[in-house]
This record gives C-alpha cells, sequence and structure tokens, in this order.
C-alpha cells in the first residue's frame, strides 16, 4: 500500500483529498503548514507527497529544496491559477510535476497514478552503468559523476541525462522526451522539459566536460553531442 504526505494548510483541501486517496489504497499522512510537513517526511517514508506552494512557517519552494537535499521521492507542487512563475521555480527545485489550483481531486489522483506506474516500470528494468568519456551515469543508483567529482541530480534529471546520453548525438524532440519520461498520460506541457534540461545543464556545467554536452537544436529539441573521445 502506498504512502502519500498531503501537504497544504487548506484543511477542506487536505480533507477531500485525503478521502480520495484512501478510495485508491493509499495510506495518507497530513501536514498544514512547511514545518510539519518537513517534519513528517523526516520522520516516516513517503511513496510520493503532494506539496503546496503557498503554506505558512515554510513554503513549498524551501519544503522542495529540503527535501531534495535528502531524497528524491516524486513531488507534486499545488500552484495557483496562472501563475507560470510557481509552476518554473517548483521544477526548478526538483519538484517532478505541478497541478495548477482550481483543480478536481481526479484530476491529482490520475497525476499520482501517473507517476507511482512510471517509477513501478523503472524497478522492473535491468540495472545499469553508462559510461561515456569522463561521464558516469548510474541508472539503479540514481548517481552521476563527471571524473572524480559527484553531481547531485534530482531522480528526473538523471533520467533526462540518461535517455539523452545513452542515444548520443540523437535529437529529440521536446514531445519526444515528455512522452518518454513522463508517460502520455502527462497533463503538462513542454515547458516542462526545457525547464528540467535548463536546472541539468546548470548543474552539469560547474564541472568541465568539454567532451560532451547537451545541445539545443533549436526547433527541435534537444541533444546529447559527443566529441572524439
Amino acid at each position: 500500500m502506498p504512502d502519500i504526505l498531503i501537504a497544504d494548510d487548506n484543511k477542506q483541501i487536505v480533507s477531500i483529498l485525503e478521502e480520495y486517496a484512501r478510495k485508491e489504497g493509499f495510506t495518507v499522512t497530513t501536514a498544514y503548514n512547511g514545518n510539519d510537513a518537513l517534519k513528517k517526511f523526516l520522520g516516516a517514508h513517503f511513496d510520493i507527497i503532494l506539496l503546496d506552494v503557498m503554506m505558512p512557517e515554510k513554503d513549498g519552494f524551501e519544503v522542495c529544496r529540503e527535501i531534495r537535499r535528502n531524497s528524491t521521492v516524486p513531488i507534486i507542487m499545488v500552484t495557483a491559477r496562472g501563475e507560470d512563475f510557481e509552476r518554473i521555480m517548483g521544477l526548478d527545485n526538483g519538484a517532478d510535476d505541478y497541478i495548477v489550483k482550481p483543480f478536481s481531486p481526479a484530476e491529482a489522483m490520475a497525476r499520482i497514478r501517473a507517476i507511482l506506474r512510471r517509477i513501478t516500470r523503472e524497478d522492473t528494468s535491468s540495472a545499469q552503468t553508462l559510461t561515456i568519456g569522463d561521464l558516469t551515469v548510474n541508472l539503479d543508483e540514481y548517481t552521476t559523476q563527471i571524473g572524480e567529482i559527484k553531481i547531485t541530480l534530482t531522480k528526473k534529471e538523471v533520467e533526462i541525462l540518461w535517455t539523452l546520453a545513452i542515444n548520443k548525438n540523437k535529437v529529440f524532440s521536446r514531445e519526444n522526451l515528455m512522452n518518454s519520461l513522463w508517460g502520455y498520460d502527462y497533463y503538462g506541457d513542454t515547458r516542462t522539459v526545457d525547464s528540467h534540461i535548463k536546472r541539468l545543464r546548470a548543474k552539469l556545467d560547474e564541472v568541465p566536460h568539454p567532451l560532451w554536452e547537451i545541445k539545443t537544436i533549436w526547433g527541435v529539441g534537444y541533444k546529447f553531442e559527443v566529441s572524439a573521445l
């Protein structure tokens, strides 16, 4: 039975989501402010977290950053209607998905199911390690190194890097990446891909890697370009 943490300062929303989640077979833990959400996260195991942006004590962005220092647990951020900057900030801070208020509980459950199905598929795949020049990506342990330097990436960033690198010099459209990594039943748009790529590049670029790069193919998408090794 999967465990979910629902964090939102609106008790009515939490109550409705809790009811739907229990019907889906989840064990539900609730929190109504950022500090409580972090305390409960640190004290238990969760399979997925639904995290509101606007909460007292610590907002959702800060909570997401703190969680990402310790865990790759999937996080869905709940943002205000029309606030693009909130969705972008959530993704930049390590969220896997976002949902915009007002939303139906059924939509929230569909997002949660989609992410958990994808994780189940990943967990049943064979363990693999990819090495290209000075880059090593371990998909089993979700670790990344450039030379001897470990690069701290989120689970989704590792998946993007793996997908591009294992298909080196192949161009992926944003739609290709969206369908491969988020699934056909994902409700977001291709800006999600751009935001994750931007964050991934920034982390990789902290260490020189002249033999390869994630390159933008304007009007098409992205590719992992490798020079002569």
